[in-house]
């Protein structure tokens, strides 16, 4: 039997995947990529993440290239204290992948999927997640992660039951790590989404190495 909810998600659903095909057929980011940065500390910046990657992320392209080297820093600064979280590293890309999906963050969306087949990370779960709510993947604690992170996401606000659910499983230094997160995510995201920078297919990338892993 649909509930009022279910409804809610299936339309929320079919307005992201309208969107991400939108953003999918205009790839031009709004900002032309710079393929030449002029600094010899962004040149070096270009040569290590393509050496990581095998290319240079749009989003530095794109964004970072045209700031002072600081801003483009605190990206990194991001990744260094994720490893100072407590929650399990499932749990943080879980997080990470939901938020980036209701902000249609197509370049946040692909390079998240790469970490967790990077990482060996259960791709079931991953694939289920816009089901979690009914999936026996998931567990009562990551429902109530993702239902407080979705609704601080789309309401910009948090009902007290829906805080009061995440109490029973996380203790107030991992509640504060998962604001953290949501807060993180969307610098990523919105800084993508306002430049139209989309998917650097990073994903298939991923699933790819693990086929000949």
């Amino acid at each position: 039997m649909l509930t009022r909810r279910n409804l809610h998600e299936s339309a929320d659903r079919l307005r992201r995947m309208t969107i991400m095909q939108t953003q999918m057929e205009a790839q031009n980011t709004f900002l032309p990529p710079i393929e030449k940065p002029k600094g010899l500390l962004m040149k070096l910046v270009y040569a290590m993440t393509r050496r990581q990657f095998g290319k240079v992320l749009t989003p530095i392209k794109v964004f970072s290239a045209r700031l002072p080297l600081a801003f483009g820093q605190f990206y990194g600064k991001i990744s260094s204290l994720d490893r100072k979280l407590l929650l399990p590293p499932e749990s943080v890309m879980l997080i990470r992948e939901q938020i980036a999906q209701i902000n249609v963050c197509l370049f946040c969306i692909d390079i998240g999927r790469y970490f967790t087949i990077k990482q060996s990370m259960n791709q079931a779960k991953f694939d289920a997640l816009s089901q979690y709510r009914t999936s026996s993947l998931f567990s009562d604690a990551e429902r109530a992660t993702l239902d407080y992170v979705t609704e601080l996401t789309r309401n910009k606000s948090v009902e007290p039951e829906t805080f009061s659910l995440l109490a029973r499983y996380y203790s107030e230094r991992q509640i504060c790590e998962i604001v953290w997160l949501v807060a993180s995510e969307h610098f990523y995201n919105m800084t993508n989404v306002a430049l139209n920078i989309h998917s650097d297919s990073f994903c298939d990338i991923g699933k790819m190495a693990s086929r000949t892993s």
